[in-house]
């Protein structure tokens, strides 16, 4: 068994334009002066990261590891949730997402897409020369406005959709192949992989691609109903990151679910600051520790209540105070000897 290397922590919500949040040095020392021991960068935020130069220069990938290491620090993975997003989206959505890619690309559609999956290949790339395992991002949606069944959905439009997405992602998913790198999708509401059974319909598009992983964040399978500690029973072997965040569900006679196009603070299921939830971490690091997971524990912070610094500051704790230094022999050691199988066949009577 591995012991889960942590805490570590998602620098995207914590990014600002004052100072230390304004750059990648001022970052890494507010974090290790909580108590981190890894980051994880946003690759959208120019601020903090050049993409398309660590993509091309292992001299500047060297810099920013170094950044990390004078803070005590490792970079844990890289991250592309909002070029993700992009590789695939429904028309609904074109205005929205204008704003995750250049303006030169807004109200094209077809450019911004193929924008973001460059950019995506540009963060295997990047992984790469950081001597990175793993890349956190989303997968993109073009049946999410038809996750709920009515109107009726035309017989087989969601099997073309999930082909589509399949075809999208196969040369990513290659690119990050050659570099030796897993991609490791978020599963969250509003892509198309939120869950195990789209994952499950993603796989068998890509086929069974050994690249093609997932980021677990338990946090989105509270606020589905989703059994959270089964699902590492079922995938644990495709899961290759971890965002630590913490949730609550509670359904009233007025909301439920879906959320009622409410607020974040009145809705039935919202995130919460770490141990301010409902989610049992004591076994989620059991099991993941039970299942040999090999890499980090980030805090991903999004909480409706709690102030970000405030939380960031009791999440180092929480998760160090959670991982479990596995052991490296078995309890009834002992009790044991050498192995005898002469001695084996008498106790059995042969």
């Amino acid at each position: 068994m591995k012991t889960i290397q942590g805490p570590g922590i998602f620098l995207a919500q914590f990014a600002g334009d004052q100072a230390p949040f304004n750059t990648l040095a001022g970052m890494a020392g507010w974090a290790a002066g909580l108590g981190f021991t890894g980051i994880q960068i946003p690759t959208w935020d120019g601020r903090l990261f050049d993409l398309e130069r660590a993509a091309e220069s292992q001299a500047y990938c060297d810099e920013v590891r170094g950044v990390a290491a004078q803070a005590g620090l490792a970079v844990t993975e890289l991250s592309s949730h909002l070029q993700g997003q992009l590789v695939a989206s429904h028309p609904a959505f074109d205005t929205l997402l204008d704003g995750f890619a250049p303006a030169q690309f807004a109200g094209d559609a077809k450019a911004r897409a193929a924008w973001g999956a460059e950019q995506v290949k540009c963060a295997a790339k990047a992984s790469r020369n950081l001597g990175l395992k793993a890349h956190a991002t989303f997968s993109g949606a073009l049946a999410w406005p038809f996750f709920y069944p009515w109107p009726q959905r035309p017989a087989g439009m969601i099997d073309e959709a999930f082909q589509e997405l399949g075809a999208r992602w196969t040369p990513i998913l290659n690119a990050f192949d050659e570099a030796g790198v897993d991609v490791c999708f978020e599963l969250h509401p509003g892509e198309d992989l939120h869950d195990g059974v789209t994952f499950e319909r993603f796989l068998a598009a890509v086929g069974d691609h050994p690249r093609a992983n997932i980021l677990y964040d338990p946090s989105h399978m509270v606020l589905q109903q989703l059994d959270y500690l089964a699902f590492l029973d079922l995938y644990h072997e495709r899961v290759r990151a971890f965002h630590v965040k913490d949730a609550e569900f509670r359904p009233s006679g007025r909301s439920g679910v879906y959320g009622g196009y409410q607020e974040w603070i009145d809705r039935a299921g919202r995130f919460r600051s770490l141990g301010d939830g409902q989610i049992d971490f004591t076994q989620i690091f059991s099991k993941m520790a039970q299942y040999d997971y090999p890499g980090w524990a980030v805090l991903e912070w999004e909480c409706c209540i709690k102030h970000p610094e405030q939380g960031a500051a009791e999440g180092a704790d929480f998760i160090r105070d959670h991982i479990i230094r596995v052991t490296d022999r078995a309890f009834d050691d002992f009790a044991g000897g050498a192995a005898d199988a002469a001695r084996n066949r008498r106790i059995l009577g042969l």
